[in-house]
């Protein structure tokens, strides 16, 4: 259930509240609007809405009838801007990050960071734990790969988002990232989402290849209910019938989700179509879609990378879509970051 509180109320009406709440065996989050603070109360009891609509301060009760709670929009009807470092997620804005699949080398990631921030890009993607379907195949630099994305992401002014596969993982991964991705074959790790939403980290969510949109956001319900509201989720492709790639972008998830949750959502077009010259046709259509943001793969060498080459942008391919991407988005409204220099392809 969702209490709405007057924008006059006083913390005293609102701790009583609370108490009441508490007292009836509910978990109590409390979300402070712009106008109004609302107390999302989640828990089995059935209860008299009546009971809490009399209490002084209270403007309004609804009952939630999804099974996600915290991730409903009712929640938060206007949206969640998740911020980090002055980087704004589920704004205005439409945040780029973009990198390689996997941590290579300082190298590596130094020459991709520079051209990424030039291009406009906020965040440095890259993998450091890898949870690949072969056992035989490159399964990341570990903690070494974390230490160099870090050291070149912070040379060039960008931001970090990293995949944690285990719980072990995560006082290494807090130490040295900023967004904790929970890849599609942990999305029903229920354990992992736990943990993770014990932490303060960010945490970026991608949908299950077989996954409905309530999966997601029941996914995100776990997170959220163990304390870290700082979601965001991402549409990454599901399996379906069709062989010619990769995936299937569902661009349909994107209006869904902004109208079912408060929570931002961006697409990876990359691990989506698994293409590279089918990522830049899918990032253009999620931006006119309303996606907050975009994870897309980039490499200065693809053809000789480590992992999903085949899928990663060339640096001056990437160059090019930003520019495209910039004027789609601001036909919806919307706008992306400018490119620092021109760089010559």
């Amino acid at each position: 259930m969702v209490i709405v509180m007057k924008q006059s109320t006083t913390e005293k009406q609102i701790e009583v509240v609370i108490k009441k709440l508490v007292s009836q065996g509910f978990d109590v989050h409390r979300s402070t609007g712009v106008e109004h603070t609302i107390l999302g109360a989640v828990g089995a009891q059935v209860v008299d809405t009546r009971d809490y609509e009399l209490l002084d301060g209270v403007k309004e009760v609804h009952r939630i009838t999804e099974p996600y709670k915290l991730a409903s929009r009712a929640f938060r009807p206007e949206g969640s801007i998740i911020e980090i470092d002055g980087v704004k997620i589920g704004g205005e804005e439409v945040i780029i990050m973009a990198g390689p699949c996997t941590v290579e080398s300082y190298e590596q990631c130094d020459i991709i960071a520079e051209r990424i921030k030039a291009a406009g890009a906020k965040i440095m993607r890259g993998g450091a734990f890898k949870p690949r379907t072969s056992p035989y195949s490159f399964q990341g630099l570990g903690v070494e790969g974390l230490k160099l994305i870090r050291k070149a992401a912070d040379k060039h002014g960008l931001l970090v988002i990293s995949e944690i596969m285990e719980s072990g993982q995560l006082p290494l991964a807090e130490d040295y990232i900023d967004i904790m991705q929970v890849g599609t074959r942990n999305m029903q790790n229920y354990g992992l989402l736990r943990d993770v939403g014990r932490t303060d980290t960010p945490v970026l969510l991608k949908r299950g290849m077989s996954a409905t949109l309530s999966d997601l956001l029941l996914a995100a319900e776990y997170i959220m209910s163990a304390g870290n509201h700082r979601v965001i989720l991402c549409e990454r492709g599901i399996r379906t019938f069709e062989m010619h790639t990769r995936s299937t972008l569902d661009i349909s998830a994107i209006p869904v989700i902004h109208q079912l949750s408060h929570l931002p959502i961006i697409v990876d077009p990359s691990h989506a179509v698994g293409i590279r010259d089918k990522v830049a046709p899918l990032a253009r259509a999620a931006v006119a879609a309303g996606a907050d943001g975009l994870l897309i793969e980039a490499h200065h060498d693809p053809d000789n990378a480590l992992c999903d080459g085949a899928q990663s942008l060339k640096l001056e391919q990437f160059d090019k879509l930003m520019e495209e991407l910039r004027l789609i988005a601001g036909a919806v409204g919307r706008s992306i970051a400018e490119a620092s220099v021109r760089v010559a392809g």
